[in-house]
């Protein structure tokens, strides 16, 4: 081969060698820095215990399965049209699946709507709402969790006690009370002195407790959500009551199991949170790549007591905070 032969080859390959390392520098990059994938996370309120536990399974599924979850909250329970405005920022911000817990219809049918639209999924936490393109629906059966508190409560006032009900109304408030009465049912002696509901105002739910204690005599209460069993909780002890009326409560924020530990409460249907938020996220990043996700988890609940909060496997479901 000649010397202009040879220095023709000489630069064809320094020509293809400079090729392959800028395609490779392209490459790189791109590889470091896929896209990734979004999550909304969209629930009720966003203060206290309960949704601070959703949304730290959340997180934690998040990071588990390589996505970024992004939280909206309004700030109170029952603010339909704060929850609808948020789900609309959701999409406007971007996102590739949603995961929600509807404050209603309304705001399901909206956030359904517009995932249709984009044609992402999306999936519903702590509720008993459903509805045309929903995924998976995951949460408690808030059926069984009334009947429990039901059983229970009949359990410590026995078969001919007098039992008020304080109630939280409609959707999973509802479910709550429909289980509770249908395990009441079974026991024709007993009476229910009284019906009431609180929703979200705790001295509400006193002031309900309060007439209901003065305007008879009862042997417990069945609190159908955290408000109602702080309300009636705090009414028992100013009473002098406490163990003379019994409370089975819903629920197990950190004030409850402290009533629980003096004696005021009796016991509490736990509900499971963390996994809500854990499962939301997981079966959101399954359905994100096409694979088949359940259509209905139920994520259980269980009953606490003095009997069993501090055992060990109870403490881990009660504060999922603590390493």
């Amino acid at each position: 081969m000649n010397q202009s032969s040879k220095q023709g080859w000489r630069t064809l390959l320094f020509l293809l060698l400079a090729a392959a390392a800028v395609l490779g520098a392209c490459a790189g990059p791109a590889d470091d820095h896929v896209k990734q994938k979004n999550v909304a996370l969209i629930v009720r309120m966003k203060h206290g215990d309960y949704w601070r536990t959703v949304k730290l399974g959340a997180e934690m599924a998040a990071r588990e399965f390589g996505v970024n979850v992004n939280f909206y909250a309004p700030d109170y329970e029952e603010d339909v049209k704060g929850q609808l405005a948020l789900v609309r920022q959701a999409f406007a911000d971007g996102t590739d699946a949603v995961v929600i817990a509807p404050d209603g219809q309304q705001v399901l049918d909206e956030a359904a709507a517009r995932a249709k639209e984009q044609r992402i999924p999306v999936l519903t936490i702590d509720s008993e709402l459903t509805g045309p393109g929903v995924a998976s629906c995951i949460g408690t059966d808030h059926y069984d969790s009334g009947k429990k508190a039901g059983e229970k409560l009949i359990e410590l006032v026995g078969p001919y006690g007098r039992i008020a009900v304080l109630g939280a109304g409609g959707g999973n408030g509802g479910q709550r009370e429909k289980g509770l009465l249908d395990a009441i049912a079974r026991y024709p002696g007993v009476t229910i002195a009284a019906r009431e509901y609180a929703v979200s105002d705790q001295n509400q739910a006193s002031e309900l407790a309060a007439g209901i204690i003065a305007a008879q005599p009862i042997d417990g209460i069945a609190a159908l959500n955290a408000v109602s069993a702080l309300g009636a909780a705090h009414e028992i002890e100013k009473r002098g009551l406490a163990g003379k009326v019994k409370v089975v409560a819903i629920d197990s924020p950190p004030d409850v199991l402290a009533y629980i530990q003096e004696g005021v409460i009796q016991a509490t249907i736990m509900q499971k949170p963390f996994s809500m938020g854990y499962l939301g996220v997981k079966h959101a990043v399954e359905a994100i790549n096409g694979l088949p996700v359940p259509a209905r988890v139920d994520t259980g609940t269980k009953i606490i007591d003095m009997d069993n909060m501090f055992w060990s496997e109870n403490q881990k479901l009660l504060f999922p905070f603590v390493k």
